[in-house]
């Protein structure tokens, strides 16, 4: 086996005799590693091997080396479940809105994060940069407006927290993370709770046909006025 030494002896590229490519190996972040270049040249092999070993340097130096999947693909594995795991029970457009947060914001901002390292803190260097970049292009929107004159409304921010936890609810269930970091915004008071107000078609129909049958038909006097008001 031909052994060469590169950077000092923290990087070495190996030849054995069973593989015509060169293979590279270093220890980075308490674990030996290798790597397999791919190439029959020395000099390109060299070459590939410094690429990985600085590659690899950089995530150990920010801690995300070796973290398992990515916001990313935590992302897609949402978008692929939940127009189908939800059936019709959510809103066209609310479906459309998560997609949307994901490209424009939340995966440009994640994307390449292992998501066992999204932590609170990470979550709140998101909101800080939702609120110092709004005034700038986003070259992940496919929109032809103005950047913002104004920060994003609480209500926005809110929106894409959920987007995100739910993303987080997908890697739980497939294992990626053991537990939900808290998305909760800090310094702040609790806004005033607000739901989603929207019904189906369906289900629109089925609640003014009760609510019709229930104050023509079936209601005692002492409430038609009440269940007239209703409908």
């Amino acid at each position: 086996m031909t052994t060469i030494k590169m950077l000092g002896g923290k990087l070495q590229l190996e030849q054995r005799g069973s593989s015509r490519f060169w293979q590279a190996r270093a220890s980075i972040g308490g674990k030996q590693r290798q790597f397999s270049t791919k190439q029959e040249s020395l000099e390109k092999a060299q070459k590939a091997a410094e690429d990985w070993y600085i590659t690899l340097k950089a995530k150990d130096r920010v801690g995300v080396l070796d973290s398992g999947p990515t916001f990313a693909k935590a992302a897609s594995q949402f978008q692929k479940e939940y127009g189908l795991i939800t059936g019709g029970e959510r809103s066209q457009k609310w479906t459309e809105g998560h997609e949307l947060r994901l490209r424009v914001h939340l995966v440009p901002f994640f994307g390449d994060l292992p998501i066992n390292k999204l932590t609170a803190g990470k979550v709140q260097e998101y909101r800080v940069h939702r609120m110092t970049t709004y005034m700038l292009p986003n070259p992940h929107s496919k929109g032809k407006h103005k950047p913002k004159a104004k920060p994003p409304a609480r209500s926005t921010l809110h929106n894409e927290i959920i987007t995100l936890s739910l993303v987080l609810q997908t890697a739980q269930r497939h294992g990626w993370i053991d537990h939900l970091p808290n998305l909760s915004a800090p310094y702040k008071t609790q806004a005033k709770r607000t739901h989603r107000p929207w019904f189906s078609p369906e289900e629109y129909k089925q609640l003014y046909e009760a609510a019709r049958k229930y104050a023509r038909e079936e209601v005692t006097d002492f409430y038609r006025w009440n269940a007239e008001q209703v409908y």
